[in-house]
């Protein structure tokens, strides 16, 4: 298994009120297939064999039954310490999960929660960017002006601003901005090399919708994993439809936790 980069999305998890329906759910959506914990309230999932994410009990009602996302730091304390700096706040001061590794729950100056996560045993993802696994991740916000530099300072992120259409405006001040591509620290930043982005939350949504990380995974079929999420108990926030990457769909677990799922031009017919 691969090492992650430093600030690449390496993990990702949900947190369910049940977990049993849970792995009904997404092993009827995905093919997942399920390792307890030990003597933990939690599965792993894996995709093929590999491993691709993690399904948790909520230890309080109160939680809200979402997905998360987790970047990759080699010095957590290092990077908590970024955050508070720059305008975030700590939500989980680092703890060791087991032998796996430590993580840290985060907010940035918009109010989305992250995770962060520095490797022991386990790295990460075992597999990604195919059918069933972990694709792509975005931050929606009402403040993009004090979020994109946080991200800027805290993970070294590039950023590419791009319009409606995916294409570049970086050069053309009077574009309508309302999509930044990120990409690491020491690459050529552009959709090549981009591994998350930043969308604004603009007056069309609820006035109470909060900021959000919207996790992506990849499908073979968009529009059949659509419907099957509705047969499976669940609901789509927002149907199919086509982006310059491929074509992608938001939905609904049977419990609520809102992902979405992206089949790569790639895959289109």
């Amino acid at each position: 298994m691969a090492a992650f980069a430093h600030s690449a999305p390496c993990w990702a998890d949900v947190q369910l009120s049940d977990l049993e329906a849970g792995k009904r759910f997404y092993g009827g959506l995905f093919g997942w297939t399920f390792r307890a914990g030990d003597g933990m309230p939690f599965a792993d999932a894996f995709s093929g064999g590999r491993l691709v994410a993690a399904l948790a009990a909520k230890k309080d009602g109160r939680m809200p039954t979402t997905w998360g996302v987790y970047f990759a730091t080699d010095d957590i304390r290092a990077t908590v310490a970024a955050i508070r700096e720059h305008g975030g706040q700590i939500i989980t001061e680092p703890v060791r999960a087991g032998r796996a590794g430590i993580v840290a729950q985060a907010a940035d100056p918009g109010g989305a929660v992250f995770g962060l996560w520095q490797p022991e045993e386990r790295e990460g993802f075992e597999k990604q960017n195919e059918p069933g696994s972990f694709c792509w991740t975005e931050v929606y916000t009402r403040q993009p002006d004090r979020v994109d530099p946080f991200y800027e300072k805290v993970f070294g992120f590039r950023g590419t601003d791009l319009d409606e259409t995916g294409h570049d405006v970086s050069d053309d001040a009077e574009a309508l901005v309302d999509f930044r591509m990120w990409s690491p620290e020491g690459v050529e930043p552009g959709p090549d090399t981009a591994i998350g982005g930043r969308s604004v939350i603009t007056d069309a949504f609820p006035a109470e919708l909060p900021s959000y990380f919207l996790v992506y995974f990849a499908v073979a079929d968009c529009d059949a994993a659509a419907e099957l999420t509705v047969r499976l108990g669940g609901r789509v926030a927002q149907p199919p439809f086509d982006i310059p990457y491929g074509r992608m769909a938001v939905l609904h677990d049977d419990q609520g936790a809102v992902f979405a799922v992206l089949q790569p031009t790639e895959l289109l017919p």
